[in-house]
């Protein structure tokens, strides 16, 4: 009986490991793609704003009062409207004082001329000291009208400095200032932008600084819309920020946008375009060591091969060695070891 229960549990672990053995030698199921070269476009994605080519913080050159502030946010200006006026009562003293002044320098100076003259009709009846005293009085005069009229022109400016006109055309985009409030020259009046004229300013992270350059194309998405418009880089900064790491990129559209000053616009930058190259997905590459490297199949098994790629923020990598057209490269490396068994999926 016992020799029957000792057979019969023999049995059972030997058909155990027989079945395991059976599943130990099946080939694992990989997918795979046949390398094929194709056209590839490398894109850099990358998030901006709208901004105006030309913006500026209007400020004041004299410090005071706004007495008046006849503009509003979003009114369009042309160049040279009036946008503010600061309290220009104590100038207004200063310029009367200037023009007094000149006023009475005038007449001394024609009522020295007068005399000069007078004494020259007199011929040799004038001592030649005398008319040498009023031929200086005459210099000097002339020299107090002077200083009197740059000094009037010098009031003047400053008179006309109060009223604060529009250094071009454009749009009241903020209006900071408010009547009544003292401003002085480091305080923002408004700020008035061009809406003419705008482009996307975005960041480039530095790890793809040297492979962006001006005129390379771009496609700008504006956030609510779904179509997309053309564009092109402007402007590449030749200095990265320290603190964040980023390149500033100004990217100018192909033609006129009507959009609010802010705006996020979803960037894709065209780096390169290949008319036939290899590709491989992000996921078949495997680390190795300072080497990368992908499983290629070859007589029923995974081999490595090593691989040089572009790397890139993208799915798919360009490889640039390693690999030829008709490879047969398992699309995902996880869990797969140099030397498997594999057998490739149907599709």
């Amino acid at each position: 009986m016992w020799l029957w229960w000792g057979a019969g549990a023999l049995g059972l672990v030997l058909a155990g490991v027989a079945l395991s053995q059976f599943w130990m030698a099946r080939p694992t199921p990989v997918s795979v793609e046949i390398v094929t070269p194709a056209p590839v476009t490398r894109v850099l994605a990358v998030n901006g704003r709208l901004a105006a080519v030309h913006s500026v913080a209007v400020r004041t050159r004299v410090g005071g009062a706004v007495v008046a502030l006849p503009v509003a946010e979003g009114d369009v200006v042309e160049a040279g409207q009036v946008l503010a006026r600061i309290d220009a009562e104590a100038q207004n003293a200063v310029v009367r004082q200037a023009m007094a002044a000149l006023d009475a320098a005038l007449i001394a100076r024609d009522e020295a001329r007068g005399t000069y003259s007078r004494s020259l009709a007199l011929g040799a009846n004038v001592a030649p000291s005398l008319l040498e005293s009023q031929a200086r009085a005459v210099q000097s005069a002339e020299r107090e009208v002077a200083r009197l009229t740059a000094f009037l022109e010098q009031a003047q400016v400053a008179l006309r400095d109060h009223t604060i006109r529009a250094p071009m055309g454009g749009t009241i985009l903020v209006l900071d200032a408010e009547a009544g409030q003292i401003a002085d020259q480091s305080t923002p009046l408004l700020t008035l932008a061009d809406l003419s004229d705008l482009i996307v300013e975005a960041d480039v992270d530095e790890a793809y600084a040297t492979q962006i350059a001006v005129g390379q194309p771009a496609l700008l998405q504006l956030a609510g819309e779904t179509d997309t418009r053309d564009g092109q880089i402007d402007f590449v900064s030749r200095q990265v920020d320290a603190a964040t790491g980023g390149l500033v990129v100004r990217i100018g559209f192909a033609a006129p946008v009507d959009a609010p000053v802010g705006l996020t616009v979803a960037a894709n930058i065209i780096v390169e375009q290949r008319e036939a190259a290899l590709t491989v997905p992000r996921t078949a590459l495997r680390p190795d060591g300072s080497a990368t490297t992908v499983f290629v199949v070859e007589d029923g098994a995974a081999r490595l091969q090593p691989v040089t790629v572009v790397e890139w923020p993208a799915a798919r990598l360009i490889v640039t060695t390693g690999l030829a057209e008709g490879d047969m490269v398992i699309t995902d490396a996880t869990g797969i070891a140099e030397g498997q068994a594999v057998v490739v999926e149907q599709p």
